[in-house]
């Protein structure tokens, strides 16, 4: 589950807004979409760890009853109904999507949302085909997420990849692969990391790679900064895998 940890570890420790009061635009969004779709809806509030669940028809396919509310962001009576390695894909598509959207201007982050082609697994033992839509809610600054909505409902049609990036404004659909995550760090950025995974101190980076200490450290800034991590133990762990260092 280590995806999931880097992706916990991303969205809690963000830097929240003092006094912050509970949206009720964004629940009254995903109760409406679990009336009207008969979708599962998700509002994960990601500063106090909790998630608010609406059930509508679609929960019975996947066996959830009674199912209102999570100590937790994570949803994890939908997450206990797939394989592990549909929850790996299912996170690392998460992580992705994250980053992929900090590299966006602020003011066009907010028009894109997450969808993923899923398979859960039914009462009865069958496999059901889920369509995951995701989507973030930001401060008025567009830096910090405040919330995670996720819709969960019926395949109705195949997607061009396992998981895509939605431009709701203009309907364009960009496929998540580990493609896009060569341009999360620059390649320099990707040297020092690497070195930093082999135990190397930033004197010895520096030599390495024949520039200054200073400019390591402003470097490993730069990377806990771009993969919102606390220190460079977690770094390293999200940039194996996503496939930036190995």
């Amino acid at each position: 589950m280590t995806n999931r940890k880097d992706l916990h570890s991303l969205l809690r420790t963000q830097e929240f807004p003092q006094n912050l009061g509970r949206c009720d635009t964004v629940y009254k969004y995903a109760e409406s979409m679990a009336a009207m779709e008969h979708c599962v809806a998700v509002v994960s509030d990601l500063q106090s760890d909790f998630s608010t669940i609406y059930c509508g028809g679609f929960a019975d396919v996947l066996g959830l009853t009674g199912y209102s509310h999570e100590e937790s962001i994570w949803e994890s009576d939908i997450l206990n109904r797939m394989s592990e390695a549909e929850r790996e894909a299912k996170f690392i598509a998460e992580l992705r999507f994250f980053n992929h959207l900090r590299r966006l201007p602020r003011q066009r982050r907010s028009q894109h949302y997450l969808l993923t082609q899923l398979r859960c697994n039914s009462p009865g033992g069958s496999d059901v085909d889920v369509l995951h839509r995701m989507y973030y809610w930001y401060d008025e600054s567009m830096e910090t997420v405040l919330y995670g909505i996720c819709l969960y409902g019926p395949a109705l049609y195949p997607l061009p990849a396992k998981s895509v990036v939605v431009n709701a404004v203009t309907g364009q659909m960009e496929a998540l692969t580990g493609e896009n995550d060569a341009g999360i760090l620059s390649k320099r950025e990707q040297q020092v990391l690497a070195l930093i995974d082999k135990g190397f101190t930033s004197t010895r980076i520096a030599d390495e790679l024949c520039i200054s200490k200073h400019t390591v450290s402003r470097h490993r800034q730069e990377i806990l900064g771009k993969l919102q991590v606390r220190n460079s133990t977690e770094a390293c762990r999200i940039a194996r895998q996503l496939k930036l260092i190995v």
